[in-house]
């Protein structure tokens, strides 16, 4: 089994915000994969809470893994589910998790065994699914590309009938994510990005998903992450609305 993660912040004066992480469990059968994408705050900075995204992300994300590897009876929307709600316990007494921009993030997981991977994705994060073939399928939840397709995304729509979803503090956002398994014969590699990194394809145009994981294959997480900035660096990442964002790729070869 071949295990490569990269992270890289957006900005290095400001913490990162995504959280990436994968486990064996002791027993040797399978593991898990957890990767996070915290929602940055307005400009305004306000949230309601008083410990920050990264704070949140590092909270959600060990909970998450933690329930993937050790609960492996539950569901992953289950796991989710109950991390979202280990993490909101954790600061309920001393924060507004009813404000609209609560500390928040997207969430990519897969788990997987002898006879399967399951997989869930909330929000813009991707998961992309290699068959020993070679075919690649991209694993993603839409709702946001959908909604830009309308019109400009306001906060209105965020965990909202109609809008979008992400891992925050109600526990039944879980429900709203993609979910679904492959047989284990069917998948040779796994890798989640944050929309950091997947900028290569969704924005640059560098290369499709299959593209995209023969750079993972060839040449591991970093230099994807290095070719973002790359192309960050260059004329066209002056569109963005923001130039450098956080990145974080993990790449499994089951």
């Amino acid at each position: 089994m071949r295990i490569e993660l990269a992270t890289q912040p957006g900005d290095v004066r400001h913490p990162n915000e995504d959280f990436v992480s994968v486990a064996l469990p002791a027993s040797g059968k399978g593991g898990a994969l957890v990767l996070l994408d915290g929602v940055t705050p307005p400009p305004s900075g306000e949230t309601g809470c008083a410990h920050g995204v990264p704070w949140f992300t590092a909270r959600l994300g060990g909970a998450l893994l933690e329930l993937a590897v050790s609960e492996r009876e539950l569901s992953l929307a289950r796991c989710l589910s109950g991390a979202i709600s280990r993490t909101a316990e954790a600061h309920r007494d001393t924060c507004d998790l009813g404000h609209r921009r609560t500390p928040q993030a997207t969430a990519v997981v897969a788990r997987w065994d002898d006879a399967r991977v399951e997989y869930l994705v909330l929000s813009d994060s991707a998961l992309l699914v290699e068959s020993p073939g070679g075919a690649v399928t991209a694993v993603l939840d839409d709702r946001i590309e959908r909604l830009r397709a309308l019109g400009p995304v306001t906060d209105a729509a965020r965990n909202a009938e109609g809008g979008f979803f992400t891992a925050a503090a109600d526990p039944d956002a879980a429900g709203r994510a993609v979910t679904g398994s492959f047989a284990r014969a069917e998948v040779r590699a796994l890798a989640g990005l944050t929309d950091g990194a997947s900028r290569w394809v969704e924005v640059f145009r560098e290369g499709g998903w299959a593209d995209c994981l023969t750079v993972l294959s060839k040449e591991g997480p970093q230099a994807l992450i290095d070719r973002v900035r790359a192309a960050e660096e260059g004329t066209r990442g002056e569109r963005l609305g923001k130039r450098h964002d956080d990145a974080a790729v993990a790449y499994v070869e089951l």
